[in-house]
């Protein structure tokens, strides 16, 4: 049994209605886009709120408050993760998503004008080209994060304006001890089993490195 979207008010017992009805809303809206753009594989969909939207929010249980205004850049967001339910978690913060794949933008757009969101900005740009400033920068283990900080080492506001620090907010699985050695950057492990007690969350970490 999958769960629904259940576990998602489960663990956030404090959304609005407009936030409990995106979060419903998101089944239909990812079955349907999914079946014209594969953005999440055929098997993974019906895990959808244990998988992707529950996975992503691992984010919001570590920073759990944002400062109105803070801009967000989630680096190749796929079909939106961990973008889009950051987004509807937090409506007060700018989400920027990127990506290199255009047709997975498409979806990510698609799925933000469906829910109503308005903080949502969605582009097919790869995270190197962009000038803009960013507070935290997101993602969701698009690549080793030795490769993955000099696409976004200058991207940092330099004005702190959160509980935490600037930096980078990354969702990675199993062993990352060699992952950030190899990065030599001083980055913070956080277990998600920590935030959930779903078996899928053992081997799911949040590291978190200042920047």
């Amino acid at each position: 049994m999958n769960p629904t979207v259940d576990i998602i008010y489960s663990y956030f017992p404090k959304l609005t209605d407009i936030q409990k009805e995106q979060f419903a809303k998101l089944a239909d809206l990812y079955t349907f886009w999914n079946s014209q753009i594969n953005v999440i594989s055929r098997k993974d969909i019906d895990s959808l709120y244990l998988h992707h939207v529950l996975h992503s929010l691992g984010i919001a249980k570590f920073v759990q408050e944002l400062t109105p205004g803070t801009q967000i850049l989630d680096v190749g967001t796929g079909g939106g993760f961990p973008g889009i339910p950051m987004a509807i978690l937090f409506p007060d913060v700018k989400f920027h998503l990127v990506d290199s794949i255009g047709k997975k933008i498409k979806v990510v757009r698609e799925v933000a004008a469906g829910l109503g969101l308005k903080n949502v900005e969605a582009d097919h740009i790869r995270a190197e080209q962009l000038d803009d400033k960013y507070d935290f920068v997101i993602s969701r283990a698009v690549t080793r994060l030795g490769e993955f900080t000099p696409w976004i080492r200058n991207k940092f506001a330099k004005k702190d304006k959160n509980g935490i620090p600037n930096g980078i907010l990354y969702l990675k699985g199993g062993d990352l001890s060699e992952e950030i050695k190899e990065s030599k950057l001083k980055a913070e492990l956080y277990p998600l089993s920590g935030y959930f007690k779903e078996e899928f969350f053992d081997t799911k970490y949040l590291v978190y490195v200042p920047m």
